[in-house]
């Protein structure tokens, strides 16, 4: 396939990985494929260069998280990437239709796919909230608008992904999509869901469900103080909260958030108000999300 490559990130999690490159590798539509492994102590680079050296391999010496993403994107010559996590599979056929919906829309940032939960193919939880997005499009838009990209599940242009300044590394992982999201919606691209894309994520069991409930608290916390006007800062602040066990987690994430004021503070740069009126339509949805429930 001359028109996506897929980039891969992984940390620590060698078999899932091989399952994951296996299906990729076997996908129609023969992507390129490149495969960031932040610094793995299980064997997983040495994996990947043995079982797949069809693959670009990228040996990173730390774990830098999402960043691993954009350090594969500097290599990727096709207009657009598919991002995947080593715990989700893009199924045939889904590829080619994320591109062909880039290629008749040049306005379209991005289409995130519809989630099936294995083993028994359920659609993940924020399937309804993707599904039935009250976000105002434009006619031309293919599908339901969104604020939002999920990168395991997203295929996203190469030129909008680089313009915005891909994944930062404040942020490492843990809902580092949101604030990619608005920086490309406040350059005036657009990011849809399509339905008929189809991907398959098999959730690892190798994670730390506190940490990433903490990473999640700090990042969503951030990005509200980053791009959100203080109205809207301190409202989604205080619902996030409000739904959070009162524990250790919670309180580390909301410390280490405060600490990071002064770069936060310093980078702070509100979306345009077409932007925060979508961001504000979103927040019943958001309010009654099961899926966005920070109780790992």
């Amino acid at each position: 396939m001359d028109r996506a490559s897929v980039v891969v990130i992984t940390h620590n999690r060698r078999e899932q990985l091989r399952g994951t490159l296996q299906r990729l590798a076997a996908l129609p539509e023969r992507p390129p494929i490149l495969v960031a492994d932040n610094a793995s102590t299980d064997g997983t680079a040495d994996l990947v260069a043995r079982e797949f050296p069809e693959m670009r391999l990228l040996r990173l010496d730390e774990n830098l998280g999402a960043v691993g993403r954009n350090l594969a994107v500097r290599e990727v010559t096709t207009p657009y990437v598919a991002f995947c996590d080593d715990d989700t599979a893009w199924q045939p056929g889904a590829l080619a239709q994320a591109a062909d919906v880039l290629d008749a829309h040049p306005g379209l940032a991005s289409v995130t796919g519809r989630c099936l939960v294995e083993p028994d193919l359920r659609e993940d939880p924020i399937t309804p909230e993707l599904r039935f997005s009250p976000v105002p499009g434009p006619p031309w838009l293919p599908g339901p608008a969104l604020l939002g990209v999920l990168a395991g599940l997203t295929m996203i242009r190469v030129s909008a992904f680089r313009e915005a300044g891909g994944f930062s590394s404040r942020l490492w992982l843990g809902g580092e999509e949101e604030l990619l999201a608005l920086d490309l919606a406040a350059r005036g691209w657009w990011m849809c869901w399509r339905g008929d894309v189809v991907i398959h994520h098999a959730p690892s069991r190798l994670r730390d469900p506190r940490r990433r409930r903490g990473l999640g608290i700090r990042n969503t916390l951030w990005t509200l103080l980053l791009r959100r006007p203080w109205r809207s800062v301190f409202r989604r602040a205080a619902a996030v909260l409000s739904e959070a066990p009162r524990d250790r987690t919670t309180a580390a994430a909301v410390a280490e958030c405060l600490r990071g004021l002064p770069w936060v503070l310093r980078e702070r740069a509100v979306v345009p108000a077409e932007v925060e009126r979508g961001l504000r339509m979103l927040e019943e949805s958001q309010r009654r999300s099961q899926a966005r429930r920070y109780v790992g």
